[in-house]
């Protein structure tokens, strides 16, 4: 079991749930956060920090995209342990629907 990172996240990227994680398995693309799923220990400490509400537990249905997405993505992405900058237009974004197909990067992010 392991939490995911969803579509909320995307052009979001608050990052408040990289400095609570305490296996460092958050990793850190252009305009989102994903969780390793083989290094998430389901703790759930994540959840509740994220203020897009973009974390779920992989137990929730309807997550399968999602969790591929995590999966794929935090073997090429940088691993992060410290919150970065969050984007000057997150609030901007938070809530809005459809975000993947309009803003979705496959891009690293910088992994600061």
């Amino acid at each position: 079991m392991a939490y995911v990172v969803t579509e909320a996240c995307i052009k979001c990227k608050y990052m408040d749930c990289v400095e609570v994680c305490p296996v460092d398995c958050f990793y850190e693309g252009e305009n989102m956060v994903v969780i390793n799923p083989n290094e998430c220990i389901d703790c759930g400490v994540c959840e509740p920090e994220c203020p897009a509400e973009a974390i779920l537990p992989d137990t929730e249905g309807g997550l399968d995209k999602w969790m591929e997405l995590n999966a794929t993505f935090s073997a090429s992405w940088p691993n992060i342990t410290i919150k970065g900058e969050t984007p000057d237009d997150a609030d901007t974004h938070k809530g809005e629907d459809a975000k993947f197909d309009k803003y979705f990067s496959d891009k690293a992010g910088t992994g600061s």
